[in-house]
């Protein structure tokens, strides 16, 4: 999936499936509420949470 730069996507859990099957529906609440705040963030937000270290940023430079 291609995504234009005013497109905003965050990977905020994984897991391997060999070691757990699915998430639990309050899990899913949680990050449900979790993606509708980052996905609020402005840039000078996501810059800050960058610098902080709470997020990291994975670009595509090719």
């Amino acid at each position: 999936m291609a995504l234009s730069q005013k497109h905003k996507a965050f990977f905020i859990y994984g897991f391997a499936k060999n070691e757990r099957a699915n998430i639990s529906q309050r899990e899913l609440k949680a990050l449900k509420l979790l993606g509708t705040e980052l996905l609020g963030y402005d840039k000078l937000a996501l810059d800050q949470a960058i610098e902080a270290g709470e997020l990291i940023e994975v670009t595509d430079n090719g």
